[in-house]
């Protein structure tokens, strides 16, 4: 069973040198033990990322790959979310707590698991707080 839900923003810092972080660290650390949850909209973000970078000549194509098989290695299940859940609870957190759809869905996927929330983006770790969702210190 999965111990945390795992956000992008502390995906990708694996994958960019620069973007290296003891937070970071500490959740791929974790993952040796434990698995993680990621909504269903996870391999699309990860997607994006990585063909943005690859634009932008931060990575190359070859390197996307690599990243790609690293992330299928660790033990992160994508949950699968209704297009009702979508439609209704996830975009209501959004509002609520002026969040993106996509940041909405790993605060949404946390309170209906009762998981911890890994992530490094601010405003979604304001929007747990505020939602009674405890965060993955590391």
């Amino acid at each position: 069973m999965a111990e945390f839900v795992l956000d992008t923003s502390v995906v990708m810092t694996w994958c960019f040198e620069d973007e290296a972080n003891s937070y970071a660290d500490a959740v791929l650390d974790r993952l040796a033990e434990k698995s993680a949850l990621a909504p269903a909209i996870w391999p699309l973000e990860v997607g994006n990322v990585l063909v943005v970078a690859e634009r932008r000549e931060r990575i190359t194509k070859a390197e996307s790959l690599q990243f790609l098989e690293l992330l299928r290695q660790l033990p992160i299940e994508v949950e699968l979310t209704s297009e009702q859940r979508m439609f209704d609870a996830v975009l209501s957190l959004a509002r609520e707590h002026s969040l993106s759809t996509y940041d909405a869905a790993y605060l949404d996927l946390a309170l209906q698991t009762d998981l911890k929330l890994a992530t490094l983006d601010r405003s979604l770790r304001e929007a747990a707080n505020r939602s009674g969702v405890t965060l993955f210190l590391g």
